[in-house]
């Protein structure tokens, strides 16, 4: 009995190593679409608050004034803090109190939420905050 076991064990050893070799194609992520809609593009402008530098996504809240003129915070969901860095995103150039504009996509469910596609900068310089795996068709172009 003892060698049938082990085979057995053998042949579960192997297949969690294939799983794990193959991890990268297993991870889950949520796509673009289910969360954001590509139909309705958003521009905003407003006031740093702050930006957490997070995985699987960075953050970037700004303080937006809506047409009533109350402030509203939006939440803007960027690309991975690695990604961002190899753009050159640098959290020194984006600190609490900096007026930015912000292109993106809003969030399904109605929040002050929005994927984001570009930040500009007050001196015109411009940082992506997509990326291609997670953007809609229109922010690929």
């Amino acid at each position: 009995m003892q060698p049938r076991r082990t085979v057995s064990q053998l042949r579960a050893a192997v297949a969690c190593a294939a799983v794990m070799a193959t991890g990268t194609l297993l991870t889950a992520h949520h796509s673009f679409s289910a969360e954001f809609d590509a139909s309705r593009p958003i521009r905003l402008e407003g006031t740093v608050s702050r930006v957490e530098w997070t995985n699987p996504h960075a953050w970037l809240y700004i303080a937006v004034a809506d047409p009533a003129g109350h402030v509203v915070t939006w939440a803007i969901e960027a690309t991975s803090p690695s990604a961002l860095t190899r753009r050159g995103f640098r959290l020194e150039r984006v600190p609490p109190g900096l007026k930015v504009i912000v292109s993106g996509y809003r969030a399904k469910n109605g929040t002050p939420t929005a994927r984001g596609g570009h930040l500009t900068l007050p001196d015109g310089g411009t940082l992506s905050l997509g990326s291609p795996e997670t953007a809609s068709q229109d922010d690929r172009k």
